[in-house]
């Protein structure tokens, strides 16, 4: 008996630290449950083709910023009611991952997107966030998840200093906190030795031919200390053009670019190009 009550209690205690290191709302969990049912008959077989379709079930929902910075400390935030650019495509390779897997379970979603999110796949505060999309798709190629495809269509390296969050730490509530900055500035160090690949903005349409649906786009930036403002998915539209799937700061909302993504960029002040990341 006093076995089972220890046990027991172990159990309970367990899924408390679990809990403490999610943020999900009852109605959150009931959209990533609803999610798994409505995409579970979809075909995984074209992992592109997968993510677009999946991409394509959140059209509509609206463009919220922030979704993230919840709390005092660092949580997996499950948020599908209300995404930015970044959450949605974090959600969409999550939800995709588990497709292929033949994974349907919420504390599967839980684990996917974690990985996915955090560097080396561990959530371990806020700097282990991969708060910059160039250090995302590095860390996310280690992973085995993805490719940076970007060299192999025409893109060139570039370095330039990325240090934005540092600079403008008012911006960010997290960091406040000095332990937390200071891993921050030591990321951004991290990056400032490594150079990325971008595909210049002038050679987009170009290389669209090299450019698969379910490609995931990040718009590069002339912004000082900044490397990515943006991100979507290639999606190639009856046109024959490729087009971007993303949520848009223009229409608040999850939306397909009306006009194709090299003539989409054209419209975007200060950006220089694109990096492309194929998911495996």
């Amino acid at each position: 008996m006093k076995i089972a009550v220890l046990v027991g209690l172990f159990l309970f205690f367990s899924n408390m630290i679990i809990s403490q290191d999610i943020t999900c709302s009852p109605a959150d969990r009931q959209a990533v449950e609803n999610k798994i049912i409505e995409i579970k008959g979809f075909d995984g077989n074209d992992f592109g083709k997968t993510l677009v379709a999946i991409g394509k079930t959140f059209i509509g929902i609206p463009y919220v910023a922030k979704t993230l910075e919840i709390g005092e400390t660092e949580s997996l935030v499950i948020n599908l009611q209300g995404l930015d650019c970044t959450t949605y495509v974090e959600n969409v390779l999550a939800l995709a991952l588990m497709l292929r897997k033949g994974q349907s379970d919420f504390e599967d979603f839980t684990k996917k997107l974690e990985t996915i999110r955090y560097n080396n796949g561990k959530l371990d505060g806020y700097a282990s966030r991969l708060h910059y999309f160039s250090e995302w798709i590095a860390n996310n190629e280690q992973k085995g998840l993805l490719q940076d495809i970007t060299g192999e269509i025409g893109g060139v390296e570039i370095t330039k200093p990325i240090n934005f969050m540092s600079s403008h730490r008012e911006l960010y509530p997290f960091l406040k906190d000095d332990v937390n900055f200071k891993k921050i500035q030591a990321s951004e160090n991290y990056l400032n030795n490594k150079s990325i690949c971008v595909l210049p903005q002038a050679a987009i349409e170009a290389s669209e031919h090299l450019i698969q649906s379910g490609d995931i786009i990040a718009l590069a930036t002339s912004i000082n200390g900044l490397d990515v403002t943006h991100t979507g998915i290639a999606i190639r539209e009856k046109d024959s053009r490729i087009h971007l799937l993303h949520a848009s700061t223009g229409s608040m909302k999850v939306e397909v670019s009306k006009l194709p993504l090299a003539d989409y960029l054209k419209h975007i002040k200060k950006n220089t190009g694109i990096m492309v990341a194929r998911p495996i």
